[in-house]
């Protein structure tokens, strides 16, 4: 590693391989050094496709190993030698290891852990050992933290009852959203042919990966329940496991020509913004992003009322209809009312979701004025 003057903020990740965590870290250390602070990214192997969105004044740390827990040593030595002055970590097997490095390496980094899911919903279904393992060490560890960052409100209240932490040290803050992005979306063309000004068909969203926690299944049978009575189209952004059985089951419904998944988009925004109504169908979240994107494109929003998340974005349905997790029927009728009806005006919810708000915020636990 080349010499320089100690970094202000390291903030940790395993890459940056597309998932919406890995975008906001991006956006907070983009942030933190436009604010004047000299920030590391230090990435477990520096892959994925928001790598070039980091900009060049972050400097990339790549540890060059295979998982979180074989980088555990290296950025226990990188803690040694480059003593940044406060350590800021997303997702919790990232957190976990951080905390264990930063315990080896003996230094003295102020450090803030970011819990982004919900402890309940997420115990249904990552049962691996790896999951069982991290949960254990999150009971031990997380209390060494000198302050954890949640991304809504239950997930502090799941943090307090599961993981007997003080809640003195849990701070709520939103995920932060680019406006600049959001504007360049509103007014940029259309990325796809369906979302042309003037399309014959209404067309759907859904975003993330494709894996049982986002449910697109349900999107689908969804869906296809609502194509008996009118004509739609659906795109479903991201890349994922579950990629082969949705595919499956769009040919088994007779959906080929109404249903395309693009996979990853750099900016999916550029799709909820000319979209007819956007589709969140998860299991379970921490403050799911998407949504939020969508929010901000002021387009109609359906959601499933999952832990967590859904609900205090959208205000118990002020800003959006929110339907029971898996159930198509419920999400289909909620979809058509969507279109049909009249779209809500959700430029005042925007405000809580400003990215300087959480800039600051996320400053301010890391114990450093919010501007230089």
């Amino acid at each position: 590693m080349r010499k320089r003057a100690h970094a202000d903020i390291a903030v940790y990740l395993p890459s940056l391989e597309g998932g919406g965590a890995e975008r906001v870290f991006v956006t907070l250390a983009n942030g933190f050094s436009a604010r004047g602070y000299s920030v590391d990214l230090v990435l477990v192997n520096a892959t994925g496709p928001y790598i070039p969105l980091v900009d060049e004044s972050v400097r990339i740390i790549n540890l060059r190993k295979a998982s979180v827990f074989k980088s555990i040593g290296a950025l226990a030595s990188y803690l040694r030698e480059e003593r940044p002055r406060c350590f800021l970590s997303g997702l919790s097997h990232a957190n976990v290891a951080g905390l264990i490095a930063i315990l080896m390496s003996g230094s003295p980094v102020r450090s803030v852990i970011s819990e982004r899911v919900s402890l309940s919903a997420s115990r249904l279904y990552q049962k691996s050992v790896k999951d069982r393992a991290t949960r254990l060490l999150m009971h031990l560890l997380y209390k060494r933290a000198d302050i954890i960052t949640v991304v809504a409100k239950k997930i502090s209240d799941e943090l307090v009852s599961e993981l007997r932490l003080s809640p003195h040290k849990i701070e709520t803050i939103f995920n932060p959203v680019e406006r600049a992005t959001i504007l360049r979306a509103l007014r940029g063309p259309p990325p796809h042919p369906w979302l042309n000004k003037g399309a014959s068909s209404p067309v759907i969203i859904g975003c993330g990966r494709l894996t049982a926690q986002k449910d697109f299944h349900t999107l689908l049978r969804a869906f296809a329940i609502l194509r008996t009575t009118r004509t739609a189209k659906l795109i479903i952004l991201g890349e994922g496991e579950d990629r082969a059985s949705l595919e499956r089951e769009i040919i088994r419904a007779g959906l080929k020509d109404d249903v395309e998944m693009p996979g990853f988009v750099k900016r999916p925004v550029d799709y909820m913004a000319h979209c007819s109504v956007f589709v969140l169908s998860s299991r379970y979240e921490g403050l799911p992003g998407a949504l939020v994107q969508a929010l901000h494109c002021n387009v109609p929003l359906v959601s499933t009322d999952c832990p967590t998340g859904p609900e205090e974005i959208l205000e118990r349905g002020r800003w959006g209809q929110l339907v029971p997790v898996g159930d198509p029927h419920a999400m289909s009728v909620a979809i058509e009312k969507a279109i049909d009806g009249a779209n809500t005006d959700t430029t005042a919810r925007q405000i809580a979701f400003r990215e300087s708000y959480a800039i600051d915020e996320y400053l301010r636990v890391l114990g450093l004025p919010p501007q230089k």
